[in-house]
């Protein structure tokens, strides 16, 4: 399914997305499971990467163009859950990774920041 631009743009205009981002022990409110593990699965990277990774089989930009090419993939597929997630007030990004560490959560933070979210800051 694909967007048509004019409802993108409508989405955006309307924005008030705050996004935070955390460990995965935060339990707070708005907390978004974006893990690979227990997760969104549409928001994850896949165990491939998260090992490849890992293992130092890619590198970290090598990982973010997977990453970023996986996500443009689920909003083609996941639109209504995409758009869902942009008309939230909050949402607070949580995975496995160590404050400040390379991470997806940190990707997709930049994601939404340039649809119009705003980062608020690690919780």
């Amino acid at each position: 399914m694909r967007v048509k631009p004019a409802v993108l743009t409508k989405v955006l205009n309307n924005m008030t997305l705050k996004v935070y981002t955390a460990q995965y022990q935060y339990e707070g409110m708005n907390r978004l499971d974006i893990t690979v593990k227990t997760g969104l699965l549409m928001f994850a990277p896949t165990w491939e990467m998260v090992m490849d990774y890992k293992k130092k089989k890619i590198t970290k930009e090598k990982y973010t163009e997977l990453y970023y090419e996986k996500m443009r993939k689920s909003y083609k597929t996941y639109t209504d859950i995409w758009r869902w997630l942009l008309r939230q007030d909050k949402v607070v990004l949580v995975c496995f990774c160590k404050r400040g560490e390379f991470c997806h959560r940190y990707l997709l933070k930049d994601m939404l920041v340039k649809l119009g979210a705003t980062y608020m800051g690690e919780c």
